[in-house]
């Protein structure tokens, strides 16, 4: 149907070579001589320029692809739309909320969700966004109100660059729980009992939330800086946070203290 140039990872190198992407497959051309059914993709993974297509298989083979914008972006819809997946025809709007504001002209969009096995795929004529399980931070069924009525979306959460990100999905209800049931099951290694953390803890954890850093919340909570380090382990150890930087509190040596004294001297 289309031949397009890519650039395929082989042996560790990047060989050029072209896919002729046809309706069932996808065929790569010299010098790889080999076709991929779309059926036998579970994943797909987009990091700058690459594509990650993964197959089936125990570990399924990942196959790295590298071409321009314009020729990733006919790729990805088409192993998206054709590829073993979860997949509904729905309309959506991602990103919705960014950091907890509208995002600006941020509009329905109408296409399909595909959830693969490490992301859920939004797809319209013109859009392609992607939201990897693993940075999910909420599922909700709930209302929205579109075109001036109350109708039954999907929220789903998720992190962005430290940021949290929203996006909704609508389609018909029957779909939408279906959607939303599929979705609980597959983040639900994420899911906890709620009683975890004790009331300090999930202080600190509203506070990290809404941007504060370590100073200000010792001085908010009044907590010692040997305190918050425990419910940070705590924290991390829930798997609730990860390390960002390690602070370093440091005391001037006697060789510190004479430089600094020598300073601050008033010229003589």
């Amino acid at each position: 149907m289309t031949e397009v140039p890519v650039k395929i990872e082989k042996n560790g190198q990047w060989v050029v070579s072209k896919i002729d992407i046809q309706k069932e497959a996808m065929n790569l051309q010299e010098p790889l001589n080999r076709q991929i059914p779309y059926k036998s993709i579970v994943d797909l993974v987009e990091k700058k320029n690459i594509l990650l297509v993964t197959l089936k298989g125990e570990p399924g083979e990942v196959v790295r692809i590298a071409s321009v914008e314009k020729v990733l972006q006919a790729l990805k819809r088409v192993i998206i739309m054709s590829c073993s997946a979860y997949r509904l025809t729905a309309y959506f709007m991602s990103p919705a909320v960014r950091g907890g504001v509208l995002v600006t002209n941020a509009q329905w969009e109408k296409g399909a969700i595909a959830v693969l096995k490490s992301g859920i795929w939004f797809v319209s004529q013109n859009k392609q966004v992607s939201v990897p399980l693993r940075e999910v931070a909420g599922i909700e069924l709930t209302k929205r109100e579109v075109q001036n009525k109350q109708v039954d979306v999907v929220k789903i959460d998720h992190l962005e660059d430290s940021e949290v990100v929203t996006s909704f999905v609508l389609c018909p209800l029957s779909t939408l729980n279906v959607l939303f049931n599929f979705l609980k099951d597959t983040t639900k290694d994420m899911d906890m009992a709620g009683n975890e953390l004790d009331a300090l803890g999930a202080q600190v954890g509203m506070l990290i939330y809404s941007g504060m850093d370590s100073h200000a919340i010792e001085n908010m909570l009044n907590v010692s800086h040997k305190d918050l380090d425990e419910i940070y382990d705590k924290l991390i150890q829930l798997g609730l946070a990860e390390v960002m930087f390690i602070r370093k509190e440091v005391q001037l040596t006697p060789k510190g203290v004479r430089y600094i004294s020598e300073a601050v001297k008033p010229p003589q």
